[in-house]
């Protein structure tokens, strides 16, 4: 955040001396352009800051598994997570660790080799296990932590997921179960046994929601509306509030385009390519290791925002760059559903869905950036040195940051 909090002010120092030159004849002209520079600054560098520079902390879903045992006489919970923020108290009210009070506990418990984390963990195993219901008929099992998996430290600016296993009995007539996650927790992906077709439960269970029922002796079909809830809402937490790379991408877009029809053209563009390779990902046709992707797009963002600097009006090769860009981003996009899982019976549906939440969170950067400044400003002659090169160059440099944080810092 130093950095950014330095490139911000050199910007806007710059930005206050060319602008006086250019304007001093009409200090009213002067001002309006700097009060419009101001807005344009703050708002994208305080967005910055509240959803944080890096992603290295980020705040992921819990991913579980819950089976049966071959008599069903005993249950497994099989859960991947990030056990630091969970013993730290970091839940679902901060999308990065880095925002909560507890930060330091979480730094603390993050520096902590294998063997030493988990002894902490058993220790306070009690108090996790209070955090996590699992019922069967509307009786509250027994729960005991079977087993823990915990990487070696590795590198302290990227969050651990471990592995954590839960394990009961079951009651000889339980027919249902239900589990419910903590919100001091966040939210969990929970997946329920599948059939032999692919057929089965997956819930995404936020603010301490209780799962359905689910069968214990019987595949759990779910309904259509619920998986279409379920990845709508994935989706659209994928850009507002975690994609920040997404959503610097999609401002980029915006600042170059004063009027809808070129916006529309590179967002259709975008959204067309990336639904290709989300789509071939997910099926496992398209696969590129993330050390791949991530630093191409961090490059993608430096690339939009330099020309939005250089250019002053949408390119006739534009639309097509964007094409190939938005196929980046759509394997970005795969990564988060691969991680997820999709049963076949709902494929379509969960891939739709996802794909339109993705949308809904684009349209929702790019109604809040002309609420911001384009309604008020788009046609000032001023709009271009005051909105487009500045904000452009804030977001290159963030760009620029993360390609050098994904391959060089590695």
């Amino acid at each position: 955040m130093t950095m950014l909090h330095s490139v911000t002010c050199i910007l806007t120092h710059k930005s206050r001396r060319l602008f006086a030159n250019r304007f001093y004849s009409d200090p009213t002209s002067c001002n309006s352009l700097m009060s419009a520079t101001l807005v344009v600054l703050v708002t994208i560098a305080s967005f910055i800051g509240s959803t944080g520079l890096s992603r290295a902390h980020e705040i992921q879903p819990a991913i579980a598994d819950l089976t049966f045992n071959s008599d069903f006489s005993t249950y497994e919970l099989d859960i991947a997570l990030n056990l630091e923020a969970a013993l730290a108290g970091i839940g679902s009210e901060h999308d990065d660790t880095d925002q909560s009070p507890n930060a330091d506990q979480y730094n603390a418990l993050r520096a902590l080799d294998a063997e030493e984390f988990q002894e902490k963990l058993f220790a306070e195993s009690e108090t996790l296990l209070s955090q996590i219901s699992i019922s069967a008929d509307d009786v509250e099992l027994n729960k005991t932590i079977q087993s823990v998996t915990v990487p070696d430290i590795g590198d302290l600016s990227i969050a651990r997921v471990s592995r954590l296993k839960i394990t009961g009995d079951l009651p000889d007539d339980a027919q249902d179960i239900m589990v419910s996650w903590d919100s001091a927790l966040g939210a969990i992906v929970l997946r329920g046994p599948l059939s032999e077709n692919g057929e089965g439960y997956t819930g995404y269970l936020q603010n301490g929601a209780a799962s359905d029922p689910i069968s214990i002796r019987g595949p759990t079909p779910q309904s259509t509306w619920d998986v279409i809830i379920d990845y709508t809402i994935i989706g659209y937490q994928h850009i507002v509030p975690k994609g920040l790379d997404h959503i610097l991408f999609v401002v980029g877009l915006f600042l170059l385009s004063t009027n809808l029809s070129p916006l529309l053209w590179q967002v259709s563009a975008f959204t067309l390519a990336h639904t290709i390779t989300l789509a071939l990902g997910i099926l496992g046709l398209v696969s590129v290791p993330a050390n791949i992707v991530e630093p191409l797009i961090a490059a993608s963002i430096v690339y939009i925002c330099v020309e939005n600097i250089f250019m002053d009006h949408l390119s006739k090769w534009r639309p097509f760059v964007i094409f190939g860009f938005g196929l980046l981003h759509g394997l970005g996009f795969a990564s988060v559903l691969t991680e997820i899982g999709l049963s076949r019976s709902h494929f379509v549906t969960g891939l739709i869905s996802f794909n339109v939440g993705v949308e809904l969170g684009q349209i929702s950067v790019i109604l809040l950036c002309f609420l911001t400044v384009g309604f008020w400003f788009r046609n000032k002659d001023w709009y271009r040195s005051a909105i487009i090169i500045p904000g452009s160059l804030i977001i290159a440099a963030v760009g620029a940051y993360w390609f050098l944080e994904r391959t060089v810092l590695a």
